[in-house]
């Protein structure tokens, strides 16, 4: 499977300009063959824009018609990160759509990091999975991929690639060449990592948008400018490679002395 992540800028609002620039991003994907596109978290209206809750859209509304349109004329799936308003409550959302611009999966972040992201959003309380080019899919957002159990739930249900539009900032640069590999070795599952660059308001993300395969390779690594990395996920990987946590694990039930 040939995946696609893109690393760029926040559009600061000017979701116009923002859905122009996906649209771009979405025809190279397209022609160069991806399954999917996977956006930065709250992509629109941009994760660190200060009017985030006013600016907020309903699932199914312009943006996402907007979205969905965009994939059918460019033959690519996507999933893209953006602020849903549900009534009173906004939710750090991501929506997934297959190249006929049809959703196929809608997904609420869980792990809401930080003082503003707890004040600014509602928690998401469910995975969501689906079928992405035969393989069994699932989305995380940003944080949600630093905790194992959740990881390690999805694995269990037969995931295989976990998709995360990310917001991740500096100083945390570790998370792309440390926490995702090794959540990927550890869980055996591919995890497609997409993350912002530059700086919004108070933020300098971190970029470093990965794609690492169910061994813990690093398959493709941006820097800290603009990318868009199109790269292939294997069809197989040598299973001596790939951990057997899973079969293995032992859980300790007995009460150890203290002193």
């Amino acid at each position: 499977m040939r995946l696609a992540l893109w690393q760029t800028a926040s559009p600061a609002g000017d979701t116009t300009a923002g859905l122009a620039s996906l649209a771009s991003a979405l025809r190279t994907a397209g022609a160069a063959g991806a399954a999917t596109l996977v956006t930065p978290e709250v992509f629109l209206p941009g994760y660190n824009h200060a009017r985030i809750a006013a600016l907020a859209q309903r699932r199914g509304g312009d943006w996402h018609r907007a979205a969905a349109g965009l994939c059918r004329e460019a033959g690519c799936g996507l999933v893209l990160g953006y602020a849903e308003r549900d009534g009173a409550a906004v939710f750090n959302a991501a929506a997934a759509f297959d190249a006929t611009g049809a959703e196929i999966a809608h997904y609420r972040k869980i792990q809401l990091y930080g003082p503003r992201e707890k004040a600014l959003y509602a928690p998401g309380e469910a995975y969501a999975t689906f079928d992405l080019d035969g393989s069994r899919a699932a989305i995380l957002i940003c944080y949600d991929i630093e905790f194992a159990p959740h990881v390690a739930a999805l694995a269990a249900q037969g995931v295989r690639l976990i998709l995360v539009p990310t917001g991740n900032m500096l100083p945390f640069t570790h998370v792309s060449t440390a926490t995702v590999p090794a959540m990927a070795a550890n869980h055996g599952c591919a995890i497609a990592y997409a993350n912002c660059c530059g700086s919004e308001g108070d933020l300098t993300y971190a970029g470093g948008s990965v794609l690492a395969g169910p061994d813990g390779a690093i398959l493709a690594i941006a820097g800290g400018a603009p990318a868009l990395i199109i790269a292939e996920l294997p069809a197989t990987t040598d299973r001596a490679r790939l951990s057997t946590q899973a079969a293995d694990f032992r859980p300790v039930t007995a009460q150890g002395a203290s002193r």
